[in-house]
């Protein structure tokens, strides 16, 4: 009886003591017996609920953070204000040092795997637990913005030195991680990072016989760029549960959040794509010369396939499909001569993977149509890639609003229509995204911009969700 009673009364002051001293737990030592023995018999943690119940102690040095965007900006191979920063480029070569030198910086454990996936990690108290990861990627294709994937890895940056100037403990260990090559630009493949941390066995042999543009092969390029092991290709991938949760912060690159005053955005599923390349070959002949009964146009073939895509996409019935011929090609391309051949590629997205298959069939079907009607030969049908979709893990998601809500900041939730590393960081661990406002929408072009202040609200957002997400 007595020992129950001594129980209750080290209960009830122990509530009573962390009613009336929050300041002082939080800067008690984490190892003060008082501390551990409230803990065991509460069988919470207190010190780290304290910080989370402490929004005041969460500050953005936006000065500091607006600077580093600035100077990683200057490592471009194209004119101020555009950024163009390619894969294994010395400009790229030199923004990696510069995201691993910041990462040294902030006290975080850096390595590198054998393509250049940079990881910044901060040990928690439980280090044997599958930690949280956070980040983005710092390529940026030709001509393009100084924001795009740059403030989700110098935010995570940033949101790790928020936590600890607010004296947070970590329990599970939190990762930055700068993604290699996001961005197709230099070998056609989009997201080549993380699909290899997926643990995409095609992709590694595919990259085997991979060469860009000049007929410089991938592994030539990541050797010139200091990777001297990146022929071990399977030492890159990530057994599934590697972490226990993965979010990034990014640009909307789309104007909702801007049109509606809404401060963040909480993705609940990233639409993914399906790429298509087609060929049509006809006869060719003189402008003039051949009458248009005559004529076997691959280029005319081409437009009606291009028509087409946009009446199947139309017909699907739901906002999110959508599909776009970002590149028409005609040859011999002359004003006087009908276009023996043609060449599209076709980008279809869906959040719902069977209804975005379903257009690719129906392109197809098109295809072969325009193809048997027109006297055209359909010379290649080719879909390159057709990733799934990935819905955003709930709890995660859950984790966001309530740090939107407790920042008293406005959010909503939304799809993300652009692709991003974070799809495929879905297959290693539950995954959600937050995003923040870009001006316009615009995104990978030079007017690509996002204000320090919807910055520092994105980076705030990102710090206590990943609080909350290391403490589960």
């Amino acid at each position: 009886m007595a020992m129950r009673f001594s129980i209750y009364m080290l209960l009830v002051l122990s509530v009573y003591f962390i009613s009336n001293c929050p300041v002082n737990l939080a800067h008690r030592n984490e190892d003060d017996p008082t501390i551990k023995t409230m803990e065991e018999f509460s069988g919470y943690p207190i010190h780290e609920s304290h910080f989370l119940n402490s929004l005041s102690s969460l500050s953005v040095d936006a000065e500091t953070l607006q600077k580093q965007i600035d100077e990683l900006s200057s490592f471009s191979d194209s004119p101020a204000p555009s950024v163009t920063r390619i894969l294994y480029s010395e400009k790229d070569v030199l923004s990696r040092r510069y995201i691993k030198n910041l990462m040294e910086a902030s006290g975080l454990s850096v390595r590198e795997d054998a393509i250049g996936n940079i990881f910044g990690r901060w040990t928690g108290s439980e280090p044997e637990l599958a930690p949280v990861s956070t980040g983005s990627h710092t390529d940026a294709i030709p001509y393009s913005g100084k924001y795009d994937g740059v403030v989700g890895v110098l935010g995570a940056i940033e949101a790790i030195n928020v936590l600890k100037r607010s004296s947070f403990k970590p329990k599970r260990s939190l990762d930055v991680i700068m993604f290699t090559s996001e961005e197709p630009t230099r070998f056609g493949i989009g997201c080549l990072g993380s699909r290899l941390l997926a643990g995409s066995k095609e992709l590694a042999q595919q990259l085997e016989k991979t060469v860009d543009g000049q007929n410089v092969s991938f592994f030539y390029a990541a050797k010139s760029a200091g990777y001297m092991n990146v022929e071990k290709l399977s030492t890159v991938f990530l057994e599934k549960g590697s972490y226990s949760a993965f979010v990034e912060l990014h640009i909307e690159q789309g104007p909702i959040l801007e049109e509606e005053a809404t401060s963040i955005g909480i993705v609940t599923a990233i639409a993914a794509p399906a790429s298509i390349k087609v060929d049509f070959e006809g006869t060719g002949g003189h402008a003039g010369a051949v009458l248009m009964p005559k004529r076997n146009d691959a280029g005319l073939a081409a437009a009606e396939l291009a028509l087409a895509v946009e009446k199947h996409v139309l017909e699907s019935g739901s906002i999110d499909t959508v599909g776009t011929v970002g590149i028409l090609e005609l040859h011999p391309g002359a004003i006087n001569s009908i276009p023996s051949k043609s060449h599209l590629e076709i980008d279809t997205r869906d959040i719902d993977e069977e209804r975005r298959n379903s257009v690719i069939d129906k392109i197809y079907e098109s295809a072969l149509s325009i193809s048997k009607r027109r006297g055209v030969k359909l010379s290649e049908y080719k879909i390159v890639n057709q990733d799934p979709p990935a819905l955003s893990d709930e709890l995660i998601i859950k984790a966001a609003e309530s740090a939107s809500q407790e920042l008293e900041l406005t959010y909503k939730k939304m799809i993300s229509r652009a692709y991003h590393d974070a799809l495929f960081m879905a297959r290693v661990s539950p995954m959600g995204m937050i995003f923040i406002p870009c001006y316009k929408g615009y995104s990978h072009k030079p007017e690509e911009f996002a204000t320090i202040d919807h910055i520092a609200d994105g980076v705030k957002v990102l710090a206590l969700t990943l609080a909350k997400l290391s403490l589960s």
